[in-house]
Order: structure tokens, then sequence, then C-alpha cells
């Protein structure tokens, strides 16, 4: 060691120096040759290669003797308590439960449409009328004799309470009053079932039956699509075994795939019947429709929560090894310094996962060290070097 120091001072004296009795780099310039310029640059050079070697020599004497030789470098996490929420992942439909045919409830000719395809609807507005066949003036005939039998009632009744007149000939004048009275009400229900109105507030999206087409009850006489876009919801189809897990009010995520656009929300119904063809039960979330780009068989890409844990800890899942047993095991830094510890191995077991982090159940306390980078190349007891 002491020859070592002494060569490498000696060393840099002559490069100061120029060396004793030899000519110095100043006055080999000034004299400009060539030859003479070749032959010190390579001596120099020399001289370098030394220098560099003895300085290796020096880091390897200094490191064995302050006892850091060859320690592996490797930063470490801190076991912290978090809340944990995990997600289940799964494909849905947009639906909606306004979103219905409007169909005819009478036979006879469409009359009159009165609204286009996009326009906005209130519950009850006249949407279009049917010729009525002659109910009309039917109701106008029944109206003018319930008139009359109205008045011979009410004639009959006043002799009656005056005990003027038979008990037969008043019932006989009420039941032919409310007969009267019944033969209206039936035909103005016969009347208003040539108008087409709006079951609920909505917009037109659909007119299928132009002006002037015969139209009658039954299927493929739709006339209009009305539907309502702000009582959205997703539906899908959740695995019979997530049943204890997915729970009505829980958060659910709804990405829309089409729209870039991410809804958050909560679950407002779950099944009472588990589909024998998939065993699955099925799973509403409301998604609010502000601007209205949302639309019925949309598809969406939902995460339902499923499992909640307040105080988990969690760790990359790439910190973790396997054993030839199959268990899970990491590495815990125990500290001799401020940057020096031992690796000691700690066998692990694992919860659920959502991304690159994993729960831990058992293994790991909190306040603890884990060794992160660097886990995958060290052993059972080894020094090792905290970076971090």
């Amino acid at each position: 060691m002491k020859k070592t120091i002494y060569a490498l001072a000696t060393v840099m004296m002559i490069v100061a120096c120029g060396g004793s009795g030899e000519q110095s780099l100043e006055a080999l310039i000034a004299e400009g040759n060539l030859e003479s310029l070749r032959a010190e640059k390579t001596k120099i050079a020399g001289k370098q290669k030394e220098l560099e070697s003895n300085i290796k020599l020096l880091d390897s004497v200094i490191a064995v003797k302050s006892g850091e030789e060859n320690l592996p470098l490797v930063t470490t996490l801190m076991a912290t308590p978090e809340k944990f929420d995990h997600f289940l992942e799964l494909q849905g439909n947009v639906k909606t439960k306004q979103n219905v045919l409007i169909y005819p409830e009478m036979s006879g000719t469409l009359q009159k449409v009165y609204v286009k395809e996009g326009n906005k609807v209130r519950k009850g507005q006249l949407l279009a009328t049917i010729d009525d066949g002659g109910v009309g003036s039917q109701l106008a005939q029944l109206k003018t004799q319930a008139a009359l039998a109205q008045t011979t009632f009410e004639r009959q009744k006043r002799l009656w309470d005056q005990k003027i007149g038979s008990e037969i000939q008043y019932l006989q004048a009420k039941s032919n009053y409310e007969a009267a009275e019944s033969a209206v009400n039936q035909a103005k229900s016969q009347l208003d079932k040539s108008s087409i109105r709006a079951p609920f507030t909505g917009i037109i999206d659909d007119v299928i039956k132009d002006q002037g087409t015969v139209v009658a009850p039954g299927v493929g006489s739709e006339v209009f699509r009305i539907v309502n876009l702000s009582d959205m919801y997703v539906e899908v189809d959740v695995p019979e075994n997530y049943l204890s897990g997915v729970q009505e009010g829980k958060e659910a995520k709804v990405f829309f795939p089409v729209l870039r656009d991410t809804v958050v929300s909560t679950i407002r119904q779950t099944g009472n019947f588990i589909n024998p063809g998939n065993r699955a039960f099925r799973v509403e979330i409301s998604v609010p429709n502000k601007n209205g780009h949302i639309k019925p068989n949309l598809t969406a890409k939902v995460s339902l929560n499923d499992y909640t844990n307040e105080s988990a800890i969690l760790i990359p899942q790439g910190i973790i090894s396997e054993n030839a047993e199959g268990q899970q095991y990491v590495y815990v830094a125990e500290k001799m310094s401020e940057d020096k510890a031992t690796a000691n191995r700690r066998i692990i077991e694992t919860g659920l996962a959502q991304g690159r982090m994993v729960e831990v159940l058992s293994g790991v306390a909190e306040g603890e060290l884990l060794i992160e980078e660097g886990a995958r190349s060290i052993k059972e007891g080894q020094n090792v070097k905290i970076l971090n």
C-alpha cells in the first residue's frame, strides 16, 4: 500500500514538473519538432494509464477498509396502511325504461301528424289524430239524449220528493239517465282513442307512419318512437360469485369508449334472480346524461366496487417472488445504519390486486421497510446499501 501511494505521488510530481533533466513541454512546442511532440504524447499517455490503474487500486483498498465492497444497491418503501378499493371490470349496455313505440288504439286513416323527428314533447301532448269514423257525431247525439234523460230524471225526482207519481216512474227515469251517461262516457273513451298522445316527456326519435296511412291496433302499425334520454342507466350481468360484494349503493365507474368519457355513479339496483344460462345476476347503474350524448344501446366499460379495506397495506406486484413450495415472499430491510441494512426474507399472504398494487393480508407489519428496486438480485441475510 505504501509503495502504491509513493508511486502515485512520484508520477504526479513528474507530470507537474515535466521531469528532471528533460526538455519541458513548452520548449518542445516552441521547437515544433513533430517527432518529438509525438514521442512526448506517447510518454504522457503511458503515465495517464498508470495513474488510472493506481486510482482503481486505491478505490478497492478504500472499499475493503470501509466495509462497503460489493454491497448491492437497493431502494425501499415503507409499509403504510391506506384505503383500498377493488373494482370488478365488466362490459354493459346503456338503456332507458322510457324508450317505447307508440301504437294506435283504433283503426282508421292517420288524419293529421303534428310532430316531426327530433321534436321535444310533453307528457299528454297531442301527436297525431286518426279519422274517428263518425264517433264524434255519435257522441254529439248521445249527449243530446243524455241531456233529455237528465231533465226527465230531475223532474221526476222533484215529483217523487213531493210524493207525486209512482216509484217505478222515478226509478225508470233514473235508469234511463244513468244509461245515457254511460253511453256518453263510452263514446268519449272511443273518441279519445282517435288522438295519439305522448305517454311521457321526451323526444320523438322516429315518425314511422306518414299522414294519410291507414293504421290499426297491433304489431306492424307503430306510429312513433319516443325516447327520454334524461333517465339513462347501464345494465350489466355480474357473475354469481360476486353476489356478496356487488351491492346497491356501491361506487361504479362507467367509461364510454366512443365518447372517451367516464362517469362516476352508484349501483341503483341489483337483480334477485340468477340467470341459469350464464350464472349471472343483473345490475343497473344510473348514468346522468346532462349533455344528451349518451344514447340507448351505447357500449360501456363498467368498474364495480366489490371490495373495500379502509386500512390495507399495498405493495407493488413487481417486488413479490415465489419459492419452490409456491409461497410468495418479499425482502424486508433491517437497518444497521442510516444507509445500510440486512435483507430478510418474509413469507406473505396476498389478497386482491388493482393495477400494479396488491393487498398484503399477512407477513408485513406497518412501518416496515420493504426492498423495492434490487429485490430480485439479493439473497437472504445479505447486506445492502439503501439509496433512498
